[in-house]
């Protein structure tokens, strides 16, 4: 199945549609966006079932795993939406100092206007649908792109967005690299992308011409540290879950394995045992594996192999686009499986001797978008202080995603801005500052030609302290 391309024509209607429709002052309302947000909880209810059924076609990808780390967590934001955006969009008074008197200030939380949001193949419903709640909730309209290598989801996707919203407020747009060099050749309040750090660029250097603000979310190679006095079993079943979940196509899956020498033997073990636990009767007729998405990413993945030494599975089937969770031994630092963000399930196996060499070896690379140590809480602590990431979890992986209280979002090649919860709505809004000064009385000291220069010192003194 294929997607097909939307019109370059077509772009430039629903670009102009929705810039007269946000014109029109009809989405700022904290009343509409509220209305908007509970239409799209029952679209996403109407559509659940066709969304998560796409998902297994495109990914193999289980109802319980669709629902858990896609459509749950979509629900999870609009409901928080629905009970706060008008605690969120709510005017907010902030102290005024004395040479500021008797004025009073305040910050206005404004809609940032037209958006564009981006997403990847990878977690398409919600990559692109959480983003939407943060649009919805600021009083923004968007165009969403998904991807093409997914086409059913986001054959579904445009299906469900139009039964939901008319097109001058939310939009679907289709199709490949092309599509998106149209997208980024037009004018937006904002764009937000989820993809790799190449596409991010184009779109910065495309849309550099309108200074247009953007949140990246890019990925890298996150780390995944094992100390010596790690709970072996422990940190084997979290990683391993980690890694197979969404059989390693996770932006923040962990990457690559330092594991301190002298517990190496011991965990590949542990991991051993625990794969095992995760899928008794193995990952290649699974049910709760996911497959690679399309033959060229496969053939990436096949590629890696010959970087190390099979220490635990390898073994894959390019018909099903099945590839068994593998860890690589005896891996150089200069492999090609070390250089790229691998989006699959192998692990590159490496040792170290003192966790500087792990911050050492981290900090000489581009900022990951998570990073995940294994062992007391604060060597943990430490590891984390002398290193750079988006996100990171102690004795854990994946999960600092999962709390909308915490920000999501990475840092220098991982990406730009943050989001989940209040952070979205505040990606897509302005925070406007506003002074409001009575007529009733006006002082003069600010007046030329500043008779009163003395007291305006001492007051401006007074107010640094």
């Amino acid at each position: 199945m294929a997607i097909e391309n939307t019109s370059a024509e077509r772009i430039q209607e629903l670009v102009q549609k929705q810039r007269a429709f946000y014109a029109s002052g009809a989405t700022r309302p904290v009343a509409w966006r509220k209305a908007q947000l509970k239409a799209f909880n029952a679209g996403l209810k109407k559509w659940e079932k066709p969304l998560c059924d796409a998902l297994w076609a495109d990914l193999h990808k289980s109802y319980e795993e669709a629902f858990i780390t896609e459509i749950g967590l979509v629900y999870g934001e609009i409901g928080e939406a629905i009970k706060k955006v008008g605690k969120w969009a709510r005017r907010r008074r902030r102290p005024t100092p004395l040479t500021v008197l008797p004025s009073a200030s305040f910050i206005v939380r404004e809609p940032l206007g037209c958006t564009l949001i981006v997403s990847p193949w990878n977690y398409p419903v919600q990559l692109l649908l959480n983003p939407l709640v943060g649009a919805i909730s600021a009083g923004c309209t968007a165009i969403l792109k998904p991807s093409p290598y997914v086409p059913r989801v986001s054959e579904v996707i445009g299906q469900m967005i139009a039964d939901t919203f008319p097109e001058e407020y939310v939009a679907v747009v289709q199709g490949n690299r092309l599509v998106n060099g149209e997208l980024f050749r037009h004018r937006y309040d904002l764009v937000f992308l989820t993809g790799s750090p190449s596409l991010g660029k184009i779109a910065m250097s495309a849309q550099a011409q309108f200074l247009t603000p953007m949140v990246l979310e890019l990925g890298g190679k996150s780390p995944c540290i094992v100390d010596k006095d790690a709970n072996l079993k422990l940190a084997a079943r979290r990683i391993a879950w980690g890694k197979c979940l969404n059989s390693g196509q996770t932006c923040i899956a962990p990457d690559y394995l330092f594991l301190h020498e002298d517990i190496k033997d011991a965990f590949v073990d542990a991991f051993k045992q625990e794969l095992a636990g995760l899928y008794p009767d193995g990952t290649e007729h699974s049910d709760k594996f996911v497959h690679i998405v399309k033959e060229s990413a496969f053939d990436r993945l096949e590629g890696y192999l010959k970087d190390g030494e099979i220490l635990v599975g390898g073994r894959h089937d390019k018909e099903t686009l099945w590839f068994e969770p593998t860890l690589l031994g005896n891996v150089s630092p200069d492999a090609p499986v070390m250089q790229e963000e691998i989006f699959g399930p192998i692990f590159p196996v490496m040792t170290f001797k003192s966790r500087q060499e792990v911050a050492d070896f981290v900090n000489a690379r581009e900022k990951p978008l998570a990073f995940y140590y294994f062992g007391k809480g604060a060597d943990g602590w430490d590891i984390i202080s002398r290193t750079t990431s988006g996100g990171a979890c102690i004795n854990d992986t994946i999960m600092h995603i999962a709390n909308s209280k915490i920000p999501f979002g990475g840092v220098g090649n991982s990406g730009m801005g943050s989001y989940h919860s209040e952070r979205s709505f505040l990606a897509f809004s302005h925070e406007r500052a506003v002074v409001k000064t009575p007529t009733w009385i006006d002082l003069g000291f600010r007046y030329m030609p500043y008779k009163l220069f003395g007291i305006i010192k001492k007051m401006l003194l007074l107010n640094a302290q």
